[in-house]
């Protein structure tokens, strides 16, 4: 167990690195930041040069890989950190310097348990990434597959697991400060961290999400995921074919290819859509760096570290939201969030419809170039503070997802209206699923896995209250109140150690007295 004084130390060095970046004026000065937080940010801060404009995403490079990935995350939370700070932290690129190879050998070597060349002909010795969980090298099998190697750094895991004791140490004292803290949920935060982490750093499990993730858009023409080399994939390592193509984000050279960049985005808001609302499982990390295009025109997406799952009730509430916010209908967009309990029932529903016009109204109509995403997140987050409205941690990673996918579709063509290509996709899936003949679809589906529990039913009724035979049954006997209770030896050891205990003390005690006594 790690002692408070740790944790304490350990957020003061990380304070200090803050305040260098002027990362910690944010937090002074937001009304809502609890006291204590205000008063060790000043102590962080003693002595250091801030710059006029605050770093964030800086700040958290330096401070260590767990903070990187902590920075990724608080990007989603700008109601947490603030759209300021947030928005900086989404320039955050994963990259680090990195391992020297003979380390990344040993690790390929130690978690296979033979040597490396009799996995791949060759490994090129130069990575072609390194992050701050892992480093990816070209090799090529020893049947003569290119591929790309991914391999955990050397001790990262036990980094993380000691940083992350401190991240859930301060998020649990600062939600115990009630008011917005409690009500903005840094716990959940954290622990929802904690589970894309501990995915990260299994490797086996980034490789079923990309598998899972194929299976879902296999039906779903020029969008792909490489295929996983599973006899070369274990928790350490992962092997996966390599991807020929140009990165999303070099849009002279997708120009120069000749490929139709209006196109590409459009199928890329699609494939985001498709993944999110009609498979409830998708890619949560689509920056540029994680998307190519191929010859064909392919978009094909890599790094599934971080996935987003939303059940088909959220995604249902998620179709209807987006509709109701494209065709103007923010009576049925605020009496979804009433249903869904995102909104307290203790608020008015024609109130948070009129809240909602507000921030929606600006938007429709326009291509992303002339919206102000600064201004409409403001709104929205003044929204779920006059609401009461709790943070959803399934809809900020998707919300993230969203705004990446959105600047990538903008950047590839910058007259792209996200509403309106996303209306006629969300129109069509609501009709499917939610039209009556969905409703008559589901209702026979869910009568006919009734009847065939049925005889389960019967079978457990049946467990429950055997006939009778065999041995009488005991008659029953009376309740003899005993003398004493009857403990479990284990609490009779523990009520002798208590008295023990309070003998001792009580000793002790008397010994000081008698000690004062005689001075």
């Amino acid at each position: 167990m790690t002692r408070p004084s740790t944790h304490i130390w350990r957020l003061l060095k990380w304070g200090r690195t803050l305040a260098r970046h002027g990362a910690l004026r944010g937090i002074e000065s937001d009304p809502n930041t609890p006291t204590p937080v205000k008063r060790l940010a000043r102590i962080a801060r003693i002595g250091t040069i801030q710059p006029k404009t605050p770093d964030y995403a800086s700040a958290f490079r330096d401070i260590g890989p767990a903070a990187i990935k902590l920075g990724q995350s608080l990007a989603t939370r700008p109601d947490l950190v603030g759209s300021e700070a947030a928005h900086n932290l989404l320039s955050l690129q994963d990259d680090l310097p990195p391992v020297p190879f003979a380390e990344i050998k040993q690790v390929i070597e130690s978690s296979f348990g033979q040597p490396a060349e009799t996995l791949f002909s060759s490994i090129e010795e130069t990575p072609i990434g390194a992050a701050s969980i892992a480093q990816v090298h070209r090799a090529v099998t020893t049947d003569g597959k290119t591929v790309a190697v991914k391999v955990l750094r050397p001790g990262i895991r036990e980094k993380f697991e000691r940083d992350l004791q401190t991240y859930h140490w301060a998020a649990a004292h600062l939600e115990a400060m009630g008011g917005e803290a409690e009500r903005l949920r840094p716990r959940l935060t954290i622990a929802n961290f904690e589970r894309w982490t501990n995915r990260e750093l299994d490797l086996r499990r980034e490789a079923a999400s990309a598998s899972e993730l194929a299976e879902t858009m296999r039906a779903i023409d020029g969008y792909e995921i490489p295929d996983i080399d599973w006899d070369r994939t274990n928790g350490r390592v992962m092997t996966i074919e390599w991807v020929e193509g140009i990165k999303i984000s070099r849009r002279d050279d997708l120009v120069a290819a000749g490929h139709d960049l209006p196109e590409l985005a459009n199928r890329l808001v699609l494939a985001f859509l498709t993944q999110a609302i009609s498979g409830g499982f998708f890619h949560a990390d689509m920056h540029q760096g994680n998307l190519f295009v191929k010859a064909d025109g392919t978009i094909v997406a890599i790094d599934f570290g971080i996935m987003g799952r939303i059940n088909r009730q959220a995604r249902t509430w998620l179709a209807e939201i987006l509709y109701g916010l494209t065709t103007g209908n923010y009576r049925r967009v605020a009496e979804i969030h009433f249903e869904a309990q995102y909104v307290p029932s203790y608020h008015d529903v024609g109130e948070f419809a009129t809240a909602l016009r507000a921030v929606g109204e600006p938007m429709r109509g326009k291509p992303v170039s002339e919206l102000s995403v600064g201004q409409m997140l403001d709104g929205l987050f003044a929204i779920t503070r006059d609401f009461d409205m709790q943070t959803q941690p399934h809809l900020l990673l998707l919300q993230k997802t969203m705004v990446m996918v959105e600047g990538i579709a903008t950047q590839l063509n910058p007259e792209i209206n996200m509403w309106d290509t996303s209306a006629p996709y969300v129109r069509n899936w609501i009709r499917d699923e939610l039209g009556p003949e969905a409703a008559i679809a589901d209702r026979i589906k869910e009568d006919t896995e009734t009847l065939l529990r049925i005889p389960a039913l019967i079978r457990r009724i049946e467990d429950q209250y055997p006939p009778k035979g065999g041995a009488p049954e005991p008659p029953p006997l009376p309740n003899v109140p005993l003398m004493f209770d009857r403990k479990p030896r284990s609490t009779t050891r523990r009520m002798f150690g208590y008295a023990l205990s309070a003998l001792v003390g009580a000793g002790a005690a008397a010994g000081a007295m008698m000690l004062g006594w005689i001075g």
